[in-house]
């Protein structure tokens, strides 16, 4: 899909900072915000950016001000799964790292 927008000039410097591509900046942006409101994944936003790892995008995100969700409940879950795997392995004897 091909979209054209018209920014008036007294707005694109705001919009766009100088030394940027305004069209990669334009999808960036547009991207991000679907994301960040569920309507896209993770994976479709790497893909859709070209972006090569989780890590990378994890930066991009970062940098962008988007924030990884991670809630008390997903905290209180993992912590559920954890526990008997690290019981299992003070009972195996495994060595701590």
């Amino acid at each position: 899909m091909e979209i054209t927008i018209v920014i008036p000039d007294e707005y694109a410097s705001q919009i766009v900072p100088a030394g940027l591509d305004p069209s990669r900046q334009v999808l960036e942006d547009t991207a991000v915000e679907a994301y960040r409101t569920h309507r896209l994944t993770g994976m479709q936003l790497r893909r859709l950016l070209h972006i090569p790892s989780r890590y990378e995008l994890d930066a991009f995100l970062k940098q962008r001000g988007v924030w990884l969700e991670y809630s008390v409940e997903d905290f209180r879950r993992e912590g559920e799964i954890t526990a008997p795997l690290l019981m299992q392995r003070k009972e195996d004897g495994a060595p701590k790292q």
